[in-house]
């Protein structure tokens, strides 16, 4: 009997709704001190046992994997599973996952990463396969929470690697020398240089409106101006257009200051990033912000602007990053770390930076992505074009539970 056929079975000569809703209620189970609950969780445990015997014993050959499937995933996530073992033939050996709208929601999840997002998380743990948290977040920020609530033995296992910063840094506890990598130091000087004018210019030659509207995100080496206000409100969405159009400028000063160039700097730097990005294009002309006229950009100057990224992240951020240094950087160098020679992962992200990585895993045959359905519209597209993983803001868990189904198909002997 094929794979297909036995996944059939499993669904309908079993309620699995029930199997999973017990599996759920028993490993999120919250520790309190009461006779009659512990007595519950007690019988739900024992009850779920029975389920899972019963599988094993209907499917002799398959049974170990099929009642662990049937306690995880839905009809669609194991069928989804399936086919996307028929198409890749290979098992997933990483997780390459966003934190932020991506595992956890300010829209759905209260900013929390739900409790079994977390627990499918320590699964893929016990099972062999490594994490690497990818995020544009500060070190500090992602320890915090990851600490608090995958544990100190997750993270501290060697298995576990944060890419923070969107590239500029890698920290895997439990590698020695290589236990903290600073990327950004690889940089060369002059781009450095460039970095350590910004940086030192950024609030105190602020604007006024932009000084008391924006704080500065404590990054090692990204310039992240963030608003005072409410992400994602009208007064956010003003105060980072702004943001932008003065970073942009900035930007150009600190470039015109390292190459010794005089000119209009500033205007340099706008028609550069208008020219990259359309969305960065949109708010300079939004805000009447365009370069007039026909402005060239010296030689030397356009070095400096090609390997420096402006990003903007609507009512959320305004950032100056390396191109060089990006996420697919910093996972390259979290697998190298980890020992993952031949990755074959899964990428979970919403925004054009994880989109990097989701391009880089597809070129190179190293994995599938996923994403929210509120993620960015070339994040989606490309998730749509390649094996259409989208799932519903917050729900993080449901891609995961299909990709643990892959795992235990892929585990079973053809």
């Amino acid at each position: 009997m094929d794979r297909h056929t036995q996944l059939y079975r499993l669904y309908e000569e079993f309620d699995t709704g029930t199997i999973r809703a017990r599996r759920d209620f028993v490993d999120l189970f919250p520790p309190v001190d009461s006779r009659v609950a512990l007595a519950y969780w007690r019988d739900a445990s024992d009850r779920l046992e029975r389920d899972r015997a019963e599988v094993r014993q209907t499917f002799p050959e398959t049974g170990e994997a099929f009642a662990t499937i049937a306690t995880l995933a839905t009809r669609d996530q194991a069928f989804t599973a399936l086919d996307l073992l028929g198409k890749h033939g290979r098992a997933l050996n990483v997780l390459v996952l966003d934190v932020d709208e991506t595992l956890r929601s300010a829209g759905k999840t209260d900013n929390e990463i739900p409790r079994q997002t977390l627990h499918l998380l320590t699964e893929f743990y016990e099972a062999g396969v490594p994490i690497v948290v990818c995020t544009g977040q500060t070190l500090e920020n992602v320890k915090g929470f990851l600490n608090q609530g995958l544990g100190n033995e997750l993270v501290h296992s060697g298995e576990l690697s944060v890419v923070y910063e969107a590239g500029n840094g890698v920290f895997t506890p439990g590698h020695g020398a290589d236990t903290k990598q600073l990327l950004y130091e690889r940089l060369d000087e002059d781009v450095r240089n460039v970095f350590d004018y910004v940086r030192s210019h950024v609030l105190a030659d602020a604007p006024e409106r932009i000084r008391h509207g924006c704080h500065l995100q404590g990054n090692e080496f990204n310039v992240t101006l963030k608003p005072n206000f409410e992400t994602g409100s009208d007064r956010a969405g003003k105060i980072i257009d702004e943001a932008l159009r003065y970073q942009v400028d900035l930007l150009g000063e600190a470039v015109a200051a390292e190459r010794d160039l005089d000119g209009p700097a500033t205007e340099w730097a706008r028609k550069h990033y208008a020219a990259a990005d359309p969305e960065i294009q949109l708010v300079l002309d939004r805000l009447d912000s365009l370069p007039a006229g026909n402005v060239d950009i010296p030689d030397t100057a356009q070095s400096l602007f090609d390997v420096i990224d402006v990003a903007y992240y609507e009512a959320d951020a305004a950032e100056i990053g390396s191109l060089e240094l990006n996420k697919v950087a910093g996972v390259e160098a979290a697998l190298d770390v980890l020992g993952v020679t031949d990755p074959f992962g899964l990428v979970m992200g919403d925004s054009k930076s994880d989109l990097r990585v989701m391009r880089w895993v597809h070129d190179h045959d190293s994995g599938i992505a996923a994403a929210p359905n509120h993620a960015s519209t070339d994040v989606l597209a490309h998730v749509q074009e390649t094996d259409d993983l989208v799932f519903d803001r917050g729900a993080a868990d449901d891609t995961l539970r299909m990709a643990y189904a892959l795992n235990e198909l892929a585990a079973l002997n053809p």
